[in-house]
């Protein structure tokens, strides 16, 4: 019997459940979004975060306990406050901006958070940059010009701020990079949510304003969908390979789009369109060249797949 022969059409299921996975937690993270935007401003983004986390932080209750049981270095506490720190900022930046600008233009803004991961780890982690890699990077960062349009149009605050929050992000998930090679991933999850939470508790506390009941079941939906998201994005990535799940990224921004449409009255933006596919299509060919590497033997200097594109609440 030939092996490759049965073996092509469970392979193709698998592919198929991956992009199953991946719809569905695209649907979930833009779920979060579309609770996010619904409070506005009428919480301060701080509280709001805040809120969002205390929520959180009830469906990892589990592992949360099993990391503070199990106890770390002193060194490995250091970078998970670090990246505690740094993702307060970006959360906070990230609530402010989704608040103020269409929902289609945080979601495709959002796209630059694995080019800084990129970037970052060639800087930052000693990682090689090879040109291949440096030319997806400036195709990226032109799809974010499009989206942007500097020049074209005036730049709000929101549009600033979901820009440092991908650079924060991106920041976040460097460290959250190297500590997964001394901490479980459910650990390094878990402490950044707790760390996290701690962080946003006193810049609450300066603003807080008594939120509703609805207000309050919103965040907690946020809280909800976010945690569906990231269990559906981990099964997607455990069904198939990143090149297969990747691209179907991208529908985020569909989605995003007839949310903002349909549910908030935010006309169609047809660059954000045309600037977040480039950016995902950059994405998608570095993952593309990194699983081509191990069929020829060699890998060139900066082909290692970029990270994958993500919610960020």
């Amino acid at each position: 019997m030939d092996v490759s022969a049965v073996s092509a059409p469970r392979q193709d299921r698998s592919n198929l459940a991956g992009i199953a996975w991946m719809l569905l937690a695209g649907l979930f993270f833009v779920a979060v979004n579309g609770t996010v935007r619904w409070v506005g401003d009428d919480l301060p983004a701080a509280q709001s975060a805040f809120l969002r986390f205390v929520f959180g932080i009830l469906f990892l209750v589990v592992p949360l306990a099993q990391a503070l049981r199990t106890g770390f270095p002193a060194p490995v506490w250091r970078k998970f406050i670090l990246r505690g720190a740094i993702h307060v900022c970006a959360v906070v930046l990230w609530f402010f901006a989704m608040a103020r600008i269409p929902v289609a233009e945080v979601t495709a803004i959002g796209f630059i958070n694995p080019i800084v991961v990129t970037a970052g780890a060639a800087l930052f982690l000693g990682e090689p940059l090879g040109w291949r890699r440096m030319l997806a990077i400036a195709v990226a960062l032109a799809g974010a010009l499009i989206v942007l349009r500097p020049g074209v149009r005036a730049l709000e605050p929101g549009h600033l701020a979901q820009l440092c929050a991908a650079v924060c992000f991106g920041t976040s998930y460097l460290i959250a990079k190297q500590l997964t090679r001394v901490a479980p991933a459910g650990a390094v999850v878990a402490m950044m949510s707790l760390t996290v939470t701690i962080g946003l508790a006193p810049l609450a506390a300066l603003s807080w304003v008594p939120p509703s009941a609805p207000q309050l079941a919103a965040l907690a939906l946020a809280a909800l969908f976010g945690t569906a998201g990231h269990y559906s994005m981990t099964r997607a990535f455990q069904a198939a390979p990143m090149t297969v799940t990747q691209p179907v990224v991208f529908l985020q921004l569909i989605w995003a789009s007839l949310l903002g449409t349909f549910a908030f009255g935010e006309g169609v933006d047809v660059w954000v369109i045309v600037g977040g596919a480039v950016m995902i299509g950059a994405i998608s060919w570095i993952t593309w060249r990194e699983s081509q590497q191990p069929r020829r033997g060699t890998v060139s200097p900066g082909d290692r797949p970029a990270a994958p594109a993500r919610w960020n609440g």
